[in-house]
């Protein structure tokens, strides 16, 4: 995803629909227990997404869909907390919320794709909330805090880094 932003195709975005504000971690877990196929996106918002496609800014070749990261809870995690594997989620990509204007949303979508950086590229079939910086904060320090059970933080300087297995 890390490469992949979105393509505006058109100059004025077309009016966003009214999306509710999700600030609460716990909130965010279940609203991911109940909805299939909710995808996650960096972006200026579904105001202007709805309208565009992402793009590989390195080849400038337009992907089918958006870039966007998925929240379902996957089998392998066993019986581990849901809200760590949501908070870890919104952790990896916080940094994208630094660029001017960018802020996550949650969508329901379709991989139709994967992009260059091997994220899931999906159809959007509806927005269906914002993220506030609450739920962001709030996941910063679950994982922080949940951390001292995993390995380094800091990928580059974990053993693993360069075992490409896992």
């Amino acid at each position: 995803m890390n490469s992949s932003n979105a393509h505006h195709t058109s100059e004025a975005p077309s009016p966003g629909p009214a999306l509710t504000v999700v600030d609460d971690l716990d909130d965010l877990v279940h609203l991911v227990e109940v909805t299939p196929d909710l995808y996650v996106r960096w972006s200026r918002g579904p105001e202007f997404d709805l309208e565009t496609t992402s793009v590989d800014h390195l080849t400038g070749v337009e992907l089918p869909g958006l870039s966007a990261n998925p929240l379902a809870v996957e089998s392998w995690w066993g019986d581990r907390p849901a809200r760590i594997w949501v908070a870890r989620r919104l952790y990896d990509y916080r940094h994208l919320g630094e660029q001017p204007g960018v802020a996550p949303w949650l969508l329901v979508g379709e991989e139709v794709a994967r992009g260059p950086d091997n994220e899931p590229v999906v159809r959007c079939h509806r927005p269906v909330a914002r993220l506030g910086a609450g739920v962001i904060d709030e996941a910063e320090r679950s994982v922080e805090q949940f951390s001292g059970n995993w390995g380094p933080l800091d990928r580059a300087t974990s053993p693993r880094a360069a075992d490409a297995s896992g």
